[in-house]
């Protein structure tokens, strides 16, 4: 099958089958093929509405009320909640189950990975979670579909019941510490592995992009997919531009 594929893709699937410890690194590119756009690309969210970003913004979403409100609005509409795993989701799954997959990195928020049947043990949120909230001043958290009920029933900045407090979904938004036992999983795993593959990420966002580089030092391979080309491109032995359910079942299916 190999020798039929594109040169690009031969190679990329011909290392797939020779590694032994394989760690994927997702971003927001692997999540479009279902319904969800990404951030920074041509039509991404924020590059369409630049205002939206400030709701990703800590010190915005803290400080400003309206924010807030229109985080809620955006959250109640979010296609997120209706999104459904696609083929590229699927095929990491199948790498798994061959045996292959050493660690699932993902800046993603959208738990798609867990949906497609990916253990959790293996997957790695650097940017937390959208499915939850967490309570800025006691701390409580809780299925965020909670909240979106109580701003579905008129509610439009929900507080906490505990304490009052401020609540946001339990996301890393800019501004927000990283947690540093995450981060220091991911920077491990990548030092681990034997191929490294970075999959509709822009690679600009760090020290997550540093796993690309810090694979390559410690000896791994690497492949990048992604549909526009990264600044990271230079660290990689292959380049594949398209979309990630169209080239990882081939990749990583047995």
């Amino acid at each position: 099958m190999a020798d039929e594929l594109p040169e690009p893709v031969a190679a990329a699937r011909s290392m797939v089958d020779g590694a032994a410890r394989v760690v994927v690194l997702t971003g927001a590119g692997i999540s479009t093929d279902s319904g969800i756009p990404d951030f920074r690309g041509p039509n991404g969210v924020w590059t369409k509405n630049p205002a939206a970003e400030k709701a990703a913004t800590l010190q915005h979403y803290l400080a400003d009320a309206e924010v807030r409100r229109a985080a809620w609005q955006t959250r109640l509409t979010s296609p997120t909640w209706s999104a459904e795993p696609n083929a590229g989701h699927r095929a990491i799954v199948d790498l798994e189950q061959r045996g292959k997959l050493h660690a699932l990195v993902t800046q993603n928020v959208d738990e798609l990975h867990q949906k497609a049947g990916s253990s959790r043990g293996l997957v790695v949120e650097v940017h937390g979670t959208m499915r939850r909230y967490h309570c800025w001043g006691c701390g409580d958290e809780g299925p965020i579909a909670l909240m979106i009920d109580r701003v579905r029933a008129g509610e439009l900045d929900p507080r906490c019941t505990h304490c009052g407090g401020i609540i946001k979904s339990a996301t890393v938004s800019f501004g927000q510490s990283l947690v540093p036992e995450v981060i220091d999983r991911a920077m491990r795993v990548a030092e681990e592995a034997d191929l490294l593959v970075a999959i509709g990420t822009t690679l600009q966002v760090y020290p997550v992009a540093n796993m690309v580089p810090r694979a390559r030092a410690a000896g791994a391979a690497v492949i990048i997919v992604n549909a526009e080309p990264t600044k990271m491109d230079r660290h990689a032995d292959v380049v594949l531009h398209g979309n990630a359910s169209d080239l990882l079942p081939v990749m990583f299916g047995g």
